[in-house]
């Protein structure tokens, strides 16, 4: 068992390269936590000073958004490209749920919070795994493809900002998954891919819980401050999620993982 606090061990997660490294090493510190709580000896949360940016490997290179080329969903080189963004997300997501611990570990939060956002941190974890066993079936790899280089600006924007934070990782860019996922299945059941369609089957089951992971202690918080939190969350994407909120929604899982319509059709209209 590790002496480290839960923010050290984020903060390690969060300076380990090698993808196949940092989601091990999320992977374990996930298990000492539980074990730990499950035995009654607690790991203590700690405060820490993570980096601004998570180390990350020589490859893939990170491109700017418009320079990513596009992906063709008919082809087997379009499908492994899919699968080769979908790796690139849930390795970010990684990196962004020990994030939210590390950064905001000086903000009192019940225990919850922190058993949230370490479970989320496993599930991604072994997302990337099963993400990257796909692609290896495919004669490819993670870093084989050029990625896109904006997934942490969100952070960035938000590293000062807990609800900013919240509304903006989980409550938009996570939701945004539970949108696509359902077509990115059917594109590997039309092309007999049955790895791929149980893999992202688990990824789509499991992000639910993370965007509800979002809602619930956005709610908590807005809860604390006595704020209102349709329009903080209004407020906050606004501020921090640079351009529009994309229909179609998948309102019905959206609302299984505590987002109403009234919170994400609004910016929709208003932005686009």
């Amino acid at each position: 068992m590790s002496d480290l606090t839960l923010t050290e061990m984020a903060c390690a997660v969060l300076n380990t390269a090698d993808a196949d490294a940092k989601t091990a090493l999320s992977r374990d510190y996930a298990r000492q936590w539980f074990e730990a709580r499950k035995a009654g000896t607690p790991i203590p949360v700690g405060t820490a000073n993570p980096p601004l940016q998570p180390a990350r490997p020589d490859k893939p290179a990170l491109l700017n958004p418009r320079d990513v080329p596009r992906r063709r969903p008919g082809t087997e080189a379009g499908r492994k490209a899919i699968l080769h963004a979908v790796a690139h997300i849930e390795l970010n997501a990684v990196d962004l749920h020990w994030d939210i611990i590390a950064r905001f570990g000086h903000i009192p939060m019940p225990i919850g919070f922190y058993d949230d956002w370490v479970k989320s941190a496993d599930e991604e974890s072994k997302h990337f795994g099963l993400v990257s066993g796909c692609l290896e079936r495919m004669g490819s790899f993670y870093g084989d493809l050029d990625a896109h280089a904006g997934m942490w600006r969100a952070a960035e924007d938000t590293a000062e900002d807990l609800l900013g934070r919240l509304a903006v990782v989980p409550m938009v860019l996570e939701a945004r998954g539970l949108d696509v996922t359902p077509g990115m299945i059917e594109i590997y059941e039309a092309a007999g891919d049955t790895h791929a369609v149980e893999a992202l089957r688990v990824i789509y089951a499991e992000e639910v819980g993370h965007v509800a992971y979002g809602s619930k202690w956005f709610h908590f918080l807005c809860g604390r401050y006595d704020k209102d939190p349709k329009d903080v969350f209004h407020e906050l994407v606004q501020t921090y999620f640079h351009g529009p909120l994309k229909p179609p929604f998948n309102e019905e899982k959206r609302a299984e993982a505590g987002l109403p319509p009234d919170f994400y059709w609004p910016l929709a209209e208003v932005n686009s």
